[in-house]
C-alpha cells in the first residue's frame, strides 16, 4: 500500500477525531494489522469478518454478521482496497 502525503494527512485527521480502544494498532503497524472486512455493495458499509469483531466497540450487529463502523477502517477500505 502506498500512502501519499494527502492520505497521511487525512488519516491523521481521522485519528485526531476518534478514540480507539485498540490504540490505533492498524496505524502503528503501518496497516499490517488491519482487521479483515468485506466491502458491502458500493462501499458504504463494511462487514467485519475478523474473529474479534464482536468485541470491538466499532462493531455493530447486522443480521448474523457485524458491520464495521470504525472511521479509520472505512477510510482504509475505501481508499486502498477496492
Amino acid at each position: 500500500m502506498v500512502i501519499t502525503q494527502e492520505n497521511k494527512h487525512q488519516i491523521e485527521e481521522i485519528i485526531r477525531t476518534m478514540h480507539c480502544p485498540r490504540d490505533f494498532e492498524c496505524y502503528k503497524s503501518d496497516f499490517q494489522n488491519v482487521g479483515e472486512v468485506g466491502i458491502v455493495g458500493d462501499g458504504v458499509m463494511l462487514e467485519c469478518i475478523e474473529p474479534r469483531g464482536r468485541e470491538c466497540v466499532f462493531g455493530s450487529p447486522r443480521g448474523a454478521g457485524m458491520i464495521c463502523t470504525c472511521p479509520l477502517r472505512k477510510y482504509i477500505a475505501r481508499n486502498f482496497w477496492r
